[in-house]
């Protein structure tokens, strides 16, 4: 808001007192903002100019630059007029105008170079009438224009307001911004999940074709530098929306030909303020109903509601559906690494908070029917087959489910840009009965966890397809586990690169039945080599070819090491 009383040197140019100017350097410059402007008589008062005002001089200041200081540059030499051009840079001047005559006709070509380079305006005002005329008119008409962006930011406040006192959700509130504005409007999660779109087809194209979209439909808000960033002939304005501290989401604004000018980028950020206070409201009554909806899902999971009509009824009522056949889903944001700063539990929240968002918008697209909720430290999700599936074949729904699963997570992660964190998924086996749900919940926990520990995290396992890391998964005593493997493993559990190549070399034998020929192709091996690393492998953990009941308790440890690794 403090630039709400500003305008960029563009404006200031378009003001009936400076037509005629010509800009004569700095043109990268010309959304510098001017504050005020100042009128410069004495080469002495060049050097005390305050930030964001525009620069009024004549000739007579720039021909005695210097002259008081024995070790500068005197007159209006280009390396006097340059070094005046870094200084005012150096001070956040806006820009320069310069009225020409006899004391200064022109501007040399060194000082131009030096212009562009700082992107620092440099303008020749009017000469047709007297410097003081200039300088009194355009004094008036830049308060008239200031006057002018405040009222249009004051009316968009009060209709803004008025909508929201209304019942106006984020929707129509970005809807009236395009109106009022006629910039193109978006409203993101921090991480870029759309919770508003008023924008036209034709904007969401080019902005697309500026690789501001991933495949799932996430705007990459992290690719946007703030507040404006040029995208094609366009332009797109990003504002935070905040409030008591708390990061809620983005307003985005686009136009697709030209920029958007200062006033409507601070009627933006006076947006912004409205959305921050109705988001904070949503959210308040969004921490409620979530605590309900997960409070039910969470009963009906953990077996605690037993009658099944009340419970399908009182789904009913929240917008879900509970019937049969479906899957348990649980998703969990995976640990922390070791070389990350460890997050506070206000961060943490924040995580879970975008994290559940996130999977409540992905499941809605497949239909906003399917439970989902929060349940503190995972996600969890109940998803059913789609209209006009067939359901006599339970290998082909749970196909089905699975592949919906999948495009879930995949809209969940995205390109996984946005400050998103990585997750693990664990799925259900089939229900077909609602005394059952309980069971799907803990088998959808036990997929998370054991396909986290097997393959390190952001993976998604199926239930039915965990084999032996099912049981493996079951055994809480991790130390008991690793002695087991140990001591049947001995020297090849360690992890060096040598126990490492054995346990390769022993994982592909028992992949290919102990077949030598087969394990030695796949490891492009010659036979006699792969025969005698067999008898080095046996004389380390014992005679695994020929003894059934060691080889069963080899696969095991092997697999125990891969989980740990």
């Amino acid at each position: 808001m403090k630039d709400s009383s500003r305008l960029p040197v563009r404006d200031v140019l378009r003001i009936d007192a400076l037509l005629g100017s010509e800009l004569l350097a700095g043109e990268s410059g010309i959304q510098r903002l001017v504050a005020d402007l100042s009128v410069v008589e004495s080469p002495e008062a060049l050097g005390a100019m305050r930030p964001h005002s525009f620069v009024m001089t004549g000739g007579f200041p720039l021909r005695h630059l210097g002259a008081s200081d024995s070790h500068s540059v005197a007159g209006a030499t280009p390396e006097a007029l340059a070094h005046l051009v870094e200084q005012l840079n150096d001070l956040g001047v806006a820009g320069l105008g310069i009225q020409f005559g006899r004391h200064l006709a022109s501007l040399p070509n060194h000082v131009r170079d030096v212009a562009d380079e700082l992107g620092f305006p440099i303008i020749a005002l009017p000469t047709d009438r007297p410097f003081d005329t200039v300088f009194s008119a355009t004094m008036i008409e830049v308060a008239d224009v200031r006057t002018d962006v405040l009222q249009r930011t004051y009316e968009l406040h009060v209709i803004l307001e008025s909508r929201l006192l209304g019942g106006a959700d984020i929707q129509a509130i970005s809807e009236q911004i395009v109106k009022t504005l006629g910039v193109g409007v978006l409203v993101t999660s921090i991480d870029g999940r759309e919770m508003a779109d008023a924008l036209t087809a034709p904007m969401r194209e080019r902005l697309a074709a500026g690789d501001l979209y991933d495949d799932t439909g996430r705007f990459r808000i992290e690719r946007v530098r703030r507040p404006t960033m040029g995208i094609d002939s366009g332009e797109v304005f990003t504002a935070s929306i905040v409030a008591a501290g708390n990061d809620l989401a983005r307003l985005v604004a686009y136009t697709p030909d030209g920029t958007i000018d200062a006033d409507v980028q601070t009627a933006l950020q006076t947006a912004a303020s409205v959305l921050a206070l109705l988001i904070t409201q949503r959210q308040a009554l969004n921490v409620v109903e979530n605590k309900y909806r997960g409070d039910f899902l969470h009963d009906v999971l953990s077996g605690r509601s037993k009658d099944s009509k009340r419970s399908e009824a009182y789904a009913t009522g929240l917008g879900w559906r509970l019937d049969m056949p479906c899957i348990v889903v649980a998703a969990q944001i995976d640990p922390q690494g070791r070389s990350e700063e460890p997050a506070s539990t206000r961060q943490r929240r924040s995580w879970q908070s975008r994290f559940h968002l996130a999977w409540t918008q992905v499941v809605g697209r497949e239909s906003k029917t399917y439970p989902c909720a929060d349940f503190s430290d995972e996600v969890v999700a109940i998803l059913f087959p789609q209209p006009g599936e067939a359901l006599d074949d339970p290998a082909v729904v749970v196909a089905g489910l699975q592949r919906m699963t999948e495009r879930i997570v995949l809209g969940v992660s995205g390109d996984r840009g946005g400050g998103r964190r990585p997750f693990s998924v664990g799925t259900s086996r089939l229900v077909t009965s609602f005394d059952q749900l309980p069971i799907a919940y803990q088998q959808a926990r036990r997929a998370t966890e054991v396909g986290r520990r097997f393959s390190g995290g952001s993976s998604t396992a199926h239930f039915d397809d965990l084999g032996i890391h099912r049981l493996i998964g079951l055994i809480p005593d991790h130390l008991e586990l690793t002695a087991f493997a140990e001591d049947v493993l001995k020297e090849l559990a360690e992890d060096t690169p040598h126990g490492h190549e054995l346990r390769s070399t022993l994982q592909v034998l028992l992949d290919n039945n102990l077949n030598v020929a087969e394990a030695s192709r796949e490891l492009v091996m010659h036979y006699n080599t792969m025969r005698y690393r067999i008898t080095k492998l046996e004389k380390i953990i014992g005679p695994f070819t020929t003894d059934a009941n060691l080889r069963l308790n080899v696969a095991v440890a092997l697999q125990i090491r891969k989980i740990q690794q």
